[in-house]
């Protein structure tokens, strides 16, 4: 390891600049920083799924174990973002997320409406995460409108969000609850 943070504030930030991982200083206003700060979001909702996703079978054991590489997977796409022209994801990342998608959807009937999030605390993690990796995936091709991105950073940010939808399905179906489905206007009187 290079080196330790032993002074946490710096006051550098002070007038609202950052500095990056190649020593560049941006406004913490700058695109850069808000797809570097959702990831991060990401990467805590990540971990607030893991603090309640109950074990039990085979699949939530490999989906929690997965969900906790993820965390650094997701930390080194922050890295990534953080030293311009970095390259730290690849084919492979993109590839575990859809050997997870797999995994947990053959499990999982074909949807016949669409889902609506809830259902379960975890569920809802879930599905707050989803939510917010869509967001960070617009703001990363936003980001790469401007300049040069990873185009597997793309994947696998657009992949995890569908891994997400899949786990939220499953986490319900694992529990033994009924997925909550939308219901169109008109088919079902609304409270």
């Amino acid at each position: 390891m290079g080196f330790r943070l032993t002074k946490i504030y710096t006051k550098t930030g002070d007038q609202g600049d950052t500095g990056l991982g190649d020593g560049t200083r941006i406004k913490k206003s700058a695109l850069r920083m808000d797809v570097i700060g959702t990831v991060d979001e990401l990467n805590s909702w990540v971990g607030a799924i893991i603090n309640v996703m109950a074990g039990g079978t085979e699949k939530l054991d490999t989906a929690r174990s997965y969900l906790s590489g993820l965390q650094h997977t997701l930390f080194d796409l922050g890295g990534e973002l953080a030293i311009p022209g970095s390259e730290l994801i690849d084919a492979e990342d993109v590839n575990q997320v859809e050997v997870n998608i797999d995994r947990l959807n053959e499990d999982l009937e074909p949807l016949k409406n669409f889902v609506l999030p809830g259902g379960s605390e975890c569920a809802s993690r879930v599905h707050l995460s989803r939510t917010c990796c869509r967001r960070a995936e617009r703001l990363l091709v936003s980001l790469m409108e401007g300049g040069k991105i990873n185009p597997f950073s793309v994947q696998f940010i657009n992949r995890l969000s569908d891994y997400f939808f899949v786990l939220s399905r499953y986490v319900i179906v694992a529990a033994k609850k009924p997925e909550v489905l939308w219901q169109p206007k008109g088919s079902i009187t609304r409270p």
